[in-house]
């Protein structure tokens, strides 16, 4: 009896000691997959991250490669337009340098449309021109019911302006000039035809014309742009046609009147050669 109970405990802790080492695996093995699902979690993080950081960097190349392109399109227009500005100052100054040469009496460059220059020793005739007219009704005047073409009124505009200071025929650039006048006398570009007029028989010394056509000028348009330049080339005129008191006059009020202005350094300049002559 005493071994047969022997027995049975043997057996009982035989059992036991089987049965203990179960859940402690189960519990190893759970523990293993749990990190084993935290690692592929953080390696697909890192890969998500890694690829927004790609994404993010290719984009900021973009947007430099594109600003870099933006800078040199802007270099260029700023180029460009550097380039317009100086030629257009540099026409303005091949412009003034004519018509000074022109007044002056200097020779100028000869074009195949130019009248050959007459010899330095020979004082030119003044040219047959008609005389100053004043403004007379035309297909073009509002006040005959019929609209002006700004396309064709600025296009004559331009022809008799480039036929006085691009092939300097001033003959011909006055009867433009005039008829400019006559067929657009509401035109805003009148004030400056009457200008280019009075030049065109300035330049041919046909002074008295061209001293009609600047007081012209200076009466029917007060405050025009041209009106410093006038009031400068009537003095011109007046010492031209043997005023001299006249013109000195109006070459004074031009310097104080128009302070600053061009047109009163040329005639600050024109009363000091005066000066000098009278020494």
């Amino acid at each position: 009896m005493g071994r047969q109970h022997f027995v049975c405990v043997l057996t009982v802790v035989a059992a036991l000691v089987a049965a203990t080492p179960a859940p402690v695996q189960a519990q190893r093995l759970s523990l293993a997959e749990r990190v084993t699902l935290l690692e592929n979690q953080a390696n697909a993080e890192n890969r998500s991250a890694g690829q927004a950081n790609l994404e993010a960097q290719n984009r900021i190349t973009q947007l430099q490669a594109e600003v870099s392109g933006l800078r040199n399109q802007i270099e260029t227009l700023t180029h460009e337009i550097e380039q317009l500005k100086q030629r257009n100052r540099d026409q303005y100054v091949d412009l003034d340098s004519r018509l000074q040469r022109l007044e002056g009496g200097e020779p100028v460059a000869a074009t195949p449309n130019s009248p050959a220059p007459a010899p330095a020793d020979a004082t030119p005739a003044p040219a047959p021109v008609e005389p100053v007219a004043g403004p007379a009704p035309s297909a073009a005047d509002p006040a005959a019911g019929v609209p002006a073409d700004p396309a064709a009124e600025e296009a004559a505009y331009q022809a008799a302006l480039d036929t006085l200071v691009e092939r300097f025929e001033a003959d011909q650039s006055a009867r433009m000039f005039r008829a400019f006048i006559n067929d657009y006398p509401a035109s805003p570009l009148v004030p400056n035809a009457w200008y280019w007029l009075g030049e065109s028989y300035y330049v041919t010394q046909n002074y008295e014309l061209a001293l009609e056509a600047f007081e012209s000028l200076l009466s029917g348009y007060p405050g025009s742009r041209k009106e410093a330049d006038a009031f400068l080339k009537v003095g011109y005129c007046q010492i031209a046609l043997g005023q001299r008191a006249a013109g000195e006059a109006t070459l004074r009020e031009v310097s104080s009147r128009y302070p600053g202005s061009e047109a009163a350094a040329k005639a600050e300049s024109r009363l000091r050669t005066l000066a000098l002559e009278n020494r």
